[in-house]
């Protein structure tokens, strides 16, 4: 096969690929367009690089942040033995790319080789190995497009679990309409897995449910000023950075229906003059995106999807609970 034909074909497969790619990650972005977008931001102090104690609730691991302000600090455990492992030389180094070009490299020396041993020359085996590479990349293409597909089905779709609570007896066939609050008891909240560090009392449960909704709301109500007294400075300047990323669009989300189904406690600490508290909900909300000046719906619908994440809140001592970081989890 002729390089330069082969070559043109790996071209066309990478459009056609990527024609799909592109709307399919469009898409996604859109169905996920409440508040925090769909992926993991903001900062848990210390642990930001850690992920927070999977729960009942969030059995899955959270997923890293995608954008953060906190630098990484002291490498976790395991970092010493990665870092070991990185400095093997540039084609071992862990990773998609690392693990291509390692590929790609042994593949050019072993046709070289073959084609001097076979007495064509040292690079006589290059034009049947570049056939190979087309058929690769054609292969890794499929794969991101595959994963990309399935990472949103997965975070559409969470499987709701057996019971609203993380703790006591569970009524038998309890639908969200029969939520009780947390100030009826329990509500949506367990006590976690651990007795943690900092003691987390009721009312700072009730303090996360109201931000879950209130958070949401002003959100929706595109209100950056309410947001100031709810969130984070870094958590306001991520949503404001969405927001307007939407009104370029001509577009708006509106969220509304926010009801907690269960949550509880993955972890609380505190550091210096700031306490933190990682909590795990699953909540339904109806998540609508429409175009801006026709109302025209653009993605969502009015049937109540169900959503699980891990919100950070941080409280300097004196002050109230602000949102300080969302992770989804997997």
């Amino acid at each position: 096969m002729n390089f330069t034909q082969t070559a043109r074909g790996i071209i066309r497969t990478i459009a056609i690929v990527m024609s799909v790619a592109v709307p399919l990650a469009i898409t996604i972005s859109a169905a996920d367009a409440r508040v925090g977008g769909g992926g993991s931001s903001g900062s848990r102090g210390s642990k930001t690089y850690s992920a927070p104690p999977s729960t009942s609730t969030a059995p899955g691991a959270a997923q890293p942040m995608n954008r953060t302000f906190t630098q990484p600090g002291t490498p976790a455990v395991g970092a010493p033995a990665a870092g070991a492992a990185a400095k093997g030389g540039f084609f071992n180094r862990p990773g998609m790319m690392g693990g291509m070009l390692g590929g790609l490299a042994m593949g050019f020396l072993g046709a070289g080789l073959f084609g001097m041993l076979t007495g064509g020359g040292l690079f006589s085996g290059l034009g049947g190995l570049s056939s190979i590479i087309g058929l690769l990349l054609q292969i890794a293409l499929i794969v991101i497009v595959v994963r990309l597909a399935m990472s949103w089905w997965q975070r559409r779709h969470t499987p709701a679990s057996a019971s609203a609570y993380a703790t006591g007896p569970a009524p038998a066939a309890e639908g969200p309409g029969a939520q009780t609050s947390f100030r009826s008891g329990l509500g949506g909240f367990g006590l976690g897995s651990s007795q943690p560090p900092l003691e987390i009392q009721p009312a700072d449960y009730e303090a996360f449910e109201r931000l879950l909704g209130e958070v949401q709301a002003a959100w929706s109500n595109e209100d950056v000023a309410k947001l100031h007294t709810l969130a984070t400075p870094e958590m306001v300047s991520y949503f404001s950075k969405d927001l307007e990323e939407n009104k370029a669009r001509n577009d708006i989300n509106k969220v509304s229906d926010v009801k907690l189904l269960q949550g509880d406690l993955a972890e609380a600490w505190r550091e210096g003059e700031t306490d933190y508290a990682s909590v795990a909900m699953r909540f339904s909300l109806v998540d609508k995106t429409m175009e801006r000046t026709t109302g025209r719906l653009v993605a969502g619908s009015e049937t109540p999807v169900e959503v699980t994440e891990v919100w950070t809140f941080a409280r300097r001592r004196g002050s109230d609970w602000e949102l300080s970081a969302i992770q989804q989890t997997s």
